[in-house]
């Protein structure tokens, strides 16, 4: 049965689900940043999945991607597969802007993360949620 790694669990706020992967914002109020994680138990690297699901990731980590292009017009969107600290498969997706506090170096290690506050992270994941249900497949999931 597919659960969220702890530590995903107390950064993120989940959004919903596409056809594979949960949607989750990342908690910094620093950098745009969506997180996808296949729900699929015990998943640790992309080649681990069968060639559909491996090109349905892709799909649908292109589609967030494009979305956040378009609603934000960053710099540039890098988009990761760390798994140092969370095993777990997770693609971070993370728009930079050259006014980002750690441009152009890497965000991980560059600052302590800045919380929204209930009221910011909630109107995010909204405007998110928003976004995200013009895809196709996209379910929502309600705080």
């Amino acid at each position: 049965m597919f659960e969220l790694h702890p530590r995903l669990q107390a950064d993120t706020r989940s959004l919903g689900d596409l056809p594979l992967c949960r949607v989750l914002l990342a908690k910094d109020s620093q950098y745009p940043w969506l997180i996808l994680v296949p729900r699929i138990a015990g998943l640790r690297e992309i080649h681990h999945l069968p060639p559909a699901q491996q090109q349905q990731l892709m799909q649908e980590s292109c589609a967030v991607a494009s979305l956040m292009e378009q609603a934000l017009s960053p710099d540039k969107i890098n988009v990761a597969a760390l798994g140092n600290l969370v095993p777990q498969l997770h693609l971070h997706h993370v728009c930079r802007f050259e006014s980002d506090p750690a441009w152009p170096g890497p965000i991980w290690g560059a600052r302590p993360a800045v919380p929204y506050n209930a009221q910011d992270l909630q109107r995010e994941a909204d405007n998110w949620r928003a976004r995200l249900a013009t895809l196709s497949g996209f379910s929502p999931l309600l705080d």
